[in-house]
């Protein structure tokens, strides 16, 4: 799954950014004018407020599963936010799979 994971982050990276770039091109860094373009629309809201709250639930889960599988570092992929919980969650996800992979295998009785 980590090569999954890390393609995803890939994907998750390029391809929202691929959409933003050329709105920065023309407008710069308006966020004013970001904002009223992201809700201009009933749908477009709709969309943004899935992934307002999608982010929320990313931040819940790298913080609780994070600290109680012990792992180093789980808030680095918090900075994935800047482009999107298409990179966070796939990149947490990721670091998940790499430390429990590295875990000793239980004991057994």
């Amino acid at each position: 799954m980590r090569t999954v994971y890390a393609l995803l982050c890939l994907l998750g990276t390029f391809w929202p950014l691929s959409w933003l770039w050329p709105w920065i091109a023309e407008h710069g860094f308006d966020l004013p004018l970001l904002a009223r373009q992201a809700f201009a629309t009933p749908i477009a809201g709709f969309a943004w407020a899935d992934v307002l709250v999608s982010g929320i639930a990313v931040i819940a889960l790298m913080a609780v599963e994070g600290r109680r599988l012990g792992m180093r570092r789980w808030w680095l992929p918090l900075l994935g936010l800047s482009v999107g919980v298409s990179l966070a969650l796939p990149w947490f996800l990721w670091l998940r799979e790499r430390h429990l992979a590295m875990r000793p295998p239980p004991a057994k009785h």
